[in-house]
């Protein structure tokens, strides 16, 4: 990170971060789809620990979940701190986007199904399933209330 990620406090915007997620999220559902997907919703996203100019930032990122034409990826962001070498990399963000894969119309078509190969995957489906279910609900429930007469 460099001297024009920073904010007021010193440390690397957010929003940098939060673009350095989308990036490589967007990076393994491209991959993962064979074709272009697009970010539909980020349901989630920690910023643990402040990143600081000059930190060597990494992401670590794997499908989490497919239905029909969406897919979930989770992101974990790294940082190893310039001045301490040797150091484990530490977690600084966490994070999980909604992707749609869309065909050259920009229409949705369907994705690959993803492989589970391990317990750690069955586990990150199954919760990928609950954020899209509390997602879609949110949705819901706030339609519903937009309908609602006002008095």
């Amino acid at each position: 990170m460099t001297a024009l990620d920073v904010n007021l406090y010193g440390t690397v915007h957010g929003g940098v971060i939060m673009k350095f997620v989308d990036d490589a999220a967007g990076a393994v559902a491209a991959r993962h789809c064979g074709f272009n997907a697009v970010t539909v919703a980020i349901d989630e996203i920690e910023l643990i620990v402040p990143v600081r100019v000059g930190d060597l930032v990494h992401a670590k990122s794997q499908v989490n979940w497919v239905g029909t034409t969406s897919l979930e990826i989770g992101v974990t962001v790294l940082a190893e701190r310039w001045n301490e070498g040797g150091r484990t990399p530490e977690r600084v963000a966490t994070a999980y986007l909604a992707f749609v894969g869309i065909d050259e119309n920009g229409k949705p078509r369907e994705v690959p199904p993803v492989t589970l190969e391990n317990a750690t995957d069955e586990r990150r489906f199954a919760e990928a399933l609950i954020r899209r279910e509390h997602r879609l609900a949110r949705r819901r429930a706030i339609a519903a209330h937009r309908r609602e007469p006002r008095s």
